[in-house]
């Protein structure tokens, strides 16, 4: 029997988190968002000073490391509590140190392959809805709604810029364009698990959408796929 999972995908800075957030709240599903999975290990192989073009390093760390992420823990914004052997990073690993070589350690097959088996874990409790790059097409291709969300790079700087500065930190707009910018670069011709849309998935161009309007519209196909309840 295939759980109710809602895999949502898409590039970088493109909203993932905050839609899927929204979306687990509103149908009662549990977040997953796998993109801080590589956020940690990426955050820990900086703290830890191993190269991050040490790519056996970097594998043998994401597979020795405890990865935890649980309800949040504060009243601060977070969406989760994000846990490495116990010490919180919840906004350490959204910190631009992190941004700028996430996509690097991301593409590691080994790093992919240290994440994968618990990411389906944690699938199969049913009920999830799972943010990242490559969950319809190969952390869980057969859930039953897929979406990928996109819109341009432009867009998604000046978004990331609205993070950053209304927690209280520095954003240069064209530094952080530079950075999406490379970064679908390198998450669309890795050789593991490049960046594509799922070929059923439902493609939302978020460019002139509203969040509220993004995760109303998931909500419907989800409920027209009858994973939750019609009033949900």
């Amino acid at each position: 029997m295939i759980p109710s999972v809602i895999a949502i995908d898409g590039p970088a800075a493109s909203g993932k988190s905050t839609v899927g957030r929204l979306v687990a709240q509103k149908l009662g599903f549990l977040l997953f968002d796998t993109g801080a999975l590589y956020r940690a290990v990426t955050l820990a192989a900086l703290q830890r000073g191993v190269p991050i073009e040490d790519e056996a390093r970097i594998s043998e760390l994401a597979r020795a490391i405890h990865i935890d992420l649980i309800p949040a823990t504060r009243d601060d914004g977070r969406p989760y509590t994000v846990l490495v052997d116990g010490e919180d990073v919840t906004w350490a690993i959204r910190s631009e140190p992190v941004d700028a070589h996430v996509s690097t350690v991301s593409a590691y097959p080994g790093v992919r392959e240290a994440l994968k088996r618990q990411q389906r874990r944690i699938a199969r409790q049913g009920r999830v809805v799972m943010a990242g790059r490559d969950i319809g097409t190969v952390v869980f291709p057969e859930a039953p709604l897929k979406v990928f969300l996109d819109a341009s790079p432009e867009v998604r700087a000046k978004r990331r810029c609205e993070e950053l500065r209304a927690r209280g930190e520095d954003a240069n707009y064209e530094e952080i364009l530079a950075g999406v910018r490379h970064r679908d670069e390198i998450d669309s011709t890795r050789a593991t698990a490049p960046l594509r849309i799922p070929d059923d998935a439902v493609v939302i161009d978020t460019d002139h959408l509203s969040i509220q309007q993004v995760v109303d519209e998931i909500a419907r196909l989800a409920r027209e796929r009858h994973l939750v309840k019609q009033n949900a």
